[in-house]
C-alpha cells in the first residue's frame, strides 16, 4: 500500500521582498526534494513582490544596491540581470541601478515562474487581508486569526513583515496633529497634498527615504529642507567600482574599541590601494552579523550612538545618478540639508511655522517624516506575540529576539514553529535589511522548514546509468536520463529534451540538471544554463553521491572557466566510466574538450579509462577519431569500422571515419561514403550539418563549384536549414574557404550567417573554438566594427582566446583593409598555437587557407607555393593543384 504524505502547511504573513523569497525558496526546495506542501501567503497588497519598497512608480526611485547584487538567489548573482536582459533591457549589467519598480515586478515573476515550476507538489493560497494575532494549538501548529474574521491553522508561520512601521515620537504633539503632517508618506494618497502645490517642504531625516521623496517632490519654485540629527546624506556608489578587497584578518573575538581602529586601518590601505573607500567596506558585508553578535551589548549601544549612523550613510550608498541629482539640486538651492531637530511647529495661514533645535525657522507647506523605520514592531499581530510571551524583543530593544530565524519566547526557547526573516532580526544582525542578507536567509528557512525525511535504512539498489554508474533519482527520472546520454554518445538529436524530461520528473536530480547546463553551454542547446548549473549545484548539495557532486562542480567549473579542465580530467581519473565526462574531455564533434590537453594526453585519457568500457562502441569510436588526429589514418579508419559494426549510429565513428577520408585525400570515396550516410542512418544526427560540411569539403578538395553551392543551400544555408553556432562554424567557414581558393562566384551570403547567430556568441564568445569562427564569419562579411569588439572581448578573456584569438583578429582585419603583408605575417606566426583553440585539424585549416589567400594577395607567391607543396604532400587536392599551377613564376 502507497504511503500517502500529508502536505506541511506553512503561512508566510507579508507578500513583501522577504515574504516573497520566502516563497519563492519554500517552493523550489519543496519541488526538490519532493515534499508536499500547501503554501499560503497572508497579505492585503494588490501584488506580491512590492510591499513598500517596490510599489512606487517613480522611475527616479532606483535600487540602492546594483542589480548584479539583487537576485532572488544567493547561488544564482545573475539572475535579475538576466530577467532584465529578456524583459526589454538586453544592454543592462550587473553596475546598473534599475528601477525599484522594475525590481519589484522582477519579484512578482520570480514566485510565478517558482509557483508554476511547483505544480503538483506545492499548493499555493493568497488570502488578501492581514493576520492580527497568533497562538499555538495543542498539537504543536499555529493559529493565526485573521482581520477578515477568518484564521488559518498551519504547521508552521513565517513573518515577513517588514521592517516596524515609524512612530513619529520625534515630532512635537502639535505638529503630529497637524493636517500637513505626513507621517507615512508611501501609503496610497498620502503625497496628494504635497504634490497638488509647490509650497515648501520639510523632510524630517536625511537618509535613503528622504532622498527618494525629494526627487518626487522637486518641482520649480519649490525649496525643500531635509533636517537630521547628523545633517548627513547617504553617499554615492562609485561611477566606477574598484575591484573587490579582502577583509581584515584580525577580526576574531575583539573589542569594540579594537575592530574600530581595525576598520579604520583597513579603510586606509583601500584608500591607498584603490583610492577609493567602499572596497573596504564592502568587503566587510558577509562579516557583519558575525561582528556584531561578537560585541557585547555594552559595545553594540556604543556603536550605535558614536557610529551608527555614520555606517548607515557610507553602508546604503545612493545610486550615482540619483546622488548626481543630489549635487545639482543642493547646488541650484532647490534642496537644503541642515542639522537638528524639530522642537516646535504652530499652523499659521494655510502653512507651517517650524522651529529647529539650532534657532532657525522655517515657513512650509508640508512636513513629512522621513525618518525610516522604527525600532519596536508594534503592529496588532506582533502585538498578540509580545503580550501572550510567544515573541519578546530583540537586542537593544531592537526587533524580535530569534535564534536562526525562530522567534524565541519570554524563557529563552524557540518550541513554536514561529520564524521571521529581514527587518525582525535586526537587533540579532544588524545588518539585515538589504536583498542580499534576506535571500540567503530565506533559503536556509526553507531548507530548514522542509528538511528531508530521515531515512531509516539506505535503499538496496539505486537505478544505474548506461555504464553502471549509480544515480540519486527514481527509476523514471533515470531512464530519461539514460536516453539522454545514449543520444548525447551517438550524437544523436533528443538529448536535450530527454534531459529535460529527466528533471521534469525528479526536479531534485542533479546529474539531470548538469547535462542540461553542459548542452548549453557547450552546444547552444537553447537552455538557461546558469539557472541549469544552479539547480544543478542545490540538488547535489541536498542528495547526490560523491561521483554525482564531483561533476556538478566539474560542469559549474567549466561554464566558469575556473580551472574546469583540470577538474575534469581528476574526476576522469576517479571515475572513468563516466561517459557524460569523457565525452565533454575529447574534443570531438559534440564538445570542445580539455583545451589544455593535446593530441597525445588526450590519447592518454581516453586510453587510460579504456578498462571501464571494455570495447564499447562509443569508446572505440572516441579513439578512432584521435587516431586520426595523430595521423594514424589506417588503424583510425579500423576502429571507425569496429564501432560503427556495433553501432551504426555512432556519430563519433561517422566522424572519425570523415577525418580518415579528407585527411587520406580519398575525397570521392568520402563523398559517396558520407553522403549515404547522411541519407540513412545520419537523419537523426544532431550536428547532420557538420556531416554536410564534412561532405562540402570533399567537394571544394575536387574543385567542384557548382557541387559546392547546391550543397550549401541544400543543407547548410542558415536560417532555413542550419542556425545559431553550427552555422557559424560550418556554414561561416565553408563560405569563406570557397571565397578563398576562387570556387565561389558572386555576392557572399556571409550576413546571412551572422543574422542566425547571437551577438553575444558573436563578439562575446565563451570559447576559443567558437571565436575562431566568430572571427572567420566577420571577415567574410567584412564587419571590421565588429571584429574589433571581438578583439577586445578576446583580450579580456581566458589565456587561449588572449594569446591566440585576439592577434587572430588583428590579422584578419588586416586582410579585410587588405594589408595583405601584415594579415600574413600575423597569420603564419599563428599556425604553431593554433591547436589550442580545440576543435579538428580539418577546422582549423581555415586559417592556414586564409594565410595562403594572404600570401598571394600581398604576391609572395614563392610562400604561396610553399605552403601548397606540403598541403599537396599532405593529401591529394585538385583545387589545390589548380591553385599551384595559378601562381606566376
Amino acid at each position: 500500500m502507497t504511503e500517502v504524505r500529508e502536505p506541511h502547511t506553512v503561512a508566510v504573513v507579508g507578500a513583501g521582498a522577504a515574504g516573497t523569497l520566502t516563497a519563492v525558496q519554500l517552493c523550489e526546495t519543496a519541488t526538490r526534494r519532493r515534499t508536499p506542501l500547501e503554501l499560503v501567503l497572508i497579505d492585503p497588497a494588490p501584488e506580491a513582490g512590492r510591499g513598500t519598497a517596490y510599489a512606487t512608480r517613480d522611475p527616479r526611485h532606483r535600487l540602492n544596491v546594483p542589480a548584479g547584487g539583487m537576485s532572488c538567489y544567493p547561488d544564482e548573482p545573475d539572475h535579475f540581470t538576466r530577467w532584465l536582459c529578456r524583459h526589454g533591457e538586453p544592454a543592462v549589467t550587473g553596475a546598473d541601478f534599475a528601477t525599484r519598480y522594475r525590481f519589484g515586478a522582477y519579484l512578482a515573476d520570480t514566485l510565478a515562474q517558482a509557483v508554476v515550476r511547483a505544480q503538483g507538489t506545492v499548493r499555493v493560497r493568497r488570502l488578501r487581508t492581514r493576520a492580527e494575532s497568533c497562538a499555538g494549538t495543542p498539537d504543536g501548529r499555529v493559529d493565526l486569526r485573521l482581520a477578515d474574521g477568518g484564521h488559518l491553522t498551519a504547521d508552521s508561520a513565517v513573518l515577513a513583515t517588514g521592517p516596524a512601521a515609524p512612530s513619529a515620537t520625534w515630532a512635537p504633539p502639535a505638529l503630529r496633529a497637524a493636517a500637513r503632517f505626513v507621517a507615512a508618506p508611501w501609503t496610497i494618497g498620502a503625497l496628494d497634498g504635497p504634490l497638488a502645490d509647490t509650497a515648501d517642504v520639510l523632510l524630517v531625516g536625511t537618509g535613503l527615504t528622504a532622498v527618494d521623496l525629494a526627487l518626487t517632490l522637486d518641482r520649480p519654485g519649490r525649496t525643500m529642507h531635509a533636517l537630521s540629527r547628523s545633517g548627513l546624506l547617504p553617499q554615492p556608489h562609485a561611477l566606477t567600482p574598484a575591484g573587490p578587497m579582502s577583509p581584515p584578518e584580525d577580526l576574531d573575538d575583539i573589542s569594540l574599541g579594537r575592530l574600530r581602529r581595525s576598520v579604520y586601518r583597513h579603510i586606509s590601505r583601500s584608500v591607498r590601494t584603490h583610492g577609493d573607500w567602499r572596497p573596504a567596506l564592502d568587503s566587510l558585508r558577509p562579516h557583519t552579523a558575525r561582528l556584531w553578535h561578537s560585541l557585547t551589548p555594552e559595545d553594540r549601544a556604543e556603536f550605535l550612538a558614536r557610529e551608527g549612523t555614520l555606517w548607515n550613510t557610507h553602508r546604503h550608498r545612493m545610486a550615482p545618478a540619483t546622488a548626481e541629482w543630489v549635487s545639482r539640486a543642493r547646488t541650484a538651492r532647490r534642496l537644503g540639508v541642515h542639522t537638528g531637530t524639530v522642537t516646535d511647529a504652530v499652523e499659521h495661514d494655510g502653512s507651517l511655522v517650524v522651529t529647529l533645535s539650532n534657532g532657525r525657522t522655517l515657513h512650509v507647506g508640508w512636513v513629512i517624516d522621513c525618518t525610516g523605520p522604527g525600532r519596536h514592531l508594534d503592529d496588532p499581530l506582533w502585538g498578540s506575540l509580545f503580550a501572550s510571551g510567544a515573541a519578546v524583543a530583540g537586542p537593544l530593544g531592537m526587533g524580535v529576539a530569534t535564534r536562526d530565524g525562530r522567534l524565541l519566547d519570554a524563557e529563552g526557547r524557540a518550541e513554536r514553529p514561529l520564524f521571521t526573516l529581514g527587518a525582525p532580526r535586526r537587533g540579532e544582525l544588524w545588518e539585515t535589511t538589504a536583498i542580499p542578507e534576506i535571500r540567503v536567509q530565506a533559503a536556509a528557512l526553507a531548507g530548514q522548514l522542509l528538511a528531508p525525511p530521515t531515512r531509516r535504512q539506505r535503499p538496496s539498489r539505486r537505478p544505474v546509468d548506461g555504464h553502471g554508474l549509480a544515480l540519486s533519482t527514481h527509476a523514471e527520472a533515470a531512464a530519461a536520463y539514460r536516453s539522454g546520454l545514449n543520444r548525447v554518445l551517438k550524437v544523436r538529436t533528443g538529448a536535450e529534451d530527454a534531459f529535460a524530461r529527466a528533471v521534469a520528473l525528479d526536479p531534485g536530480f542533479a546529474l539531470g540538471h548538469a547535462a542540461l547546463a553542459l548542452l548549453g553551454h557547450e552546444c547552444g542547446a537553447a537552455v538557461d544554463v546558469p539557472r541549469a548549473l544552479a539547480e544543478a549545484q542545490r540538488s547535489a548539495r541536498e542528495r547526490a553521491d560523491e561521483r554525482e557532486r564531483s561533476f556538478v562542480d566539474v560542469i559549474t567549473r567549466r561554464v566558469h572557466d575556473d580551472a574546469g579542465d583540470e577538474a575534469l580530467v581528476r574526476h576522469l581519473d576517479a571515475h572513468p566510466a563516466d561517459a557524460l565526462a569523457l565525452a565533454a574531455a575529447v574534443p570531438t564533434i559534440a564538445f570542445s574538450g580539455v583545451t589544455d590537453l593535446d593530441g597525445d594526453q588526450a590519447l592518454t585519457l581516453v586510453e587510460r579509462t579504456s578498462p571501464a568500457y571494455d570495447g564499447h562502441w562509443f569508446h572505440t569510436s572516441l579513439l578512432a577519431f584521435l587516431r586520426q588526429e595523430q595521423g594514424r589514418l589506417h588503424e583510425a579508419g579500423e576502429l571507425a569500422h569496429r564501432a560503427l559494426a556495433l553501432e551504426p549510429s555512432s556519430g563519433h565513428a561517422v566522424h572519425a571515419l570523415a577525418h580518415v577520408h579528407y585527411e587520406s585525400g580519398a575525397h570521392e570515396a568520402g563523398r559517396d561514403w558520407l553522403d549515404a550516410w547522411v541519407s540513412g542512418q545520419g537523419r537523426g544526427a544532431v550536428h547532420r550539418a557538420h556531416f554536410s560540411w564534412h561532405i562540402a569539403l570533399h567537394e571544394l578538395a575536387l574543385d567542384d563549384p557548382a557541387a559546392v553551392r547546391r550543397r550549401w543551400f541544400a543543407q547548410l544555408a542558415p536560417g532555413r536549414v542550419v542556425t545559431g553556432v553550427r552555422a557559424l562554424v560550418d556554414s561561416g567557414s565553408l563560405l569563406w574557404r570557397a571565397r578563398l581558393s576562387d570556387s565561389w562566384r558572386g555576392e557572399l551570403p556571409a550576413a546571412d550567417v551572422l543574422d542566425t547567430v547571437a551577438r553575444d556568441v558573436l563578439e562575446r564568445p565563451a570559447t576559443a573554438f567558437t571565436a575562431l569562427h566568430a572571427a572567420v564569419a566577420l571577415a567574410a562579411a567584412g564587419d571590421l566594427p565588429a571584429l574589433h569588439r571581438l578583439r577586445d572581448h578576446a583580450a579580456g578573456a581566458d589565456e587561449v582566446q588572449r594569446e591566440v584569438i585576439a592577434p587572430l583578429c588583428e590579422a584578419f582585419a588586416a586582410l579585410v583593409e587588405e594589408r595583405f603583408h601584415e594579415a600574413a605575417h600575423g597569420l603564419d606566426a599563428l599556425l604553431p598555437v593554433l591547436r589550442r583553440v580545440g576543435g579538428s585539424a580539418a577546422q582549423r585549416e581555415v586559417v592556414e587557407e586564409t594565410l595562403l589567400y594572404a600570401l598571394v594577395a600581398a604576391g609572395r607567391c614563392d610562400a604561396a607555393r610553399r605552403l601548397l607543396d606540403i598541403r599537396l604532400d599532405r593529401k591529394e587536392a585538385p583545387r589545390d593543384r589548380r591553385l599551384r599551377a595559378g601562381l606566376p613564376a
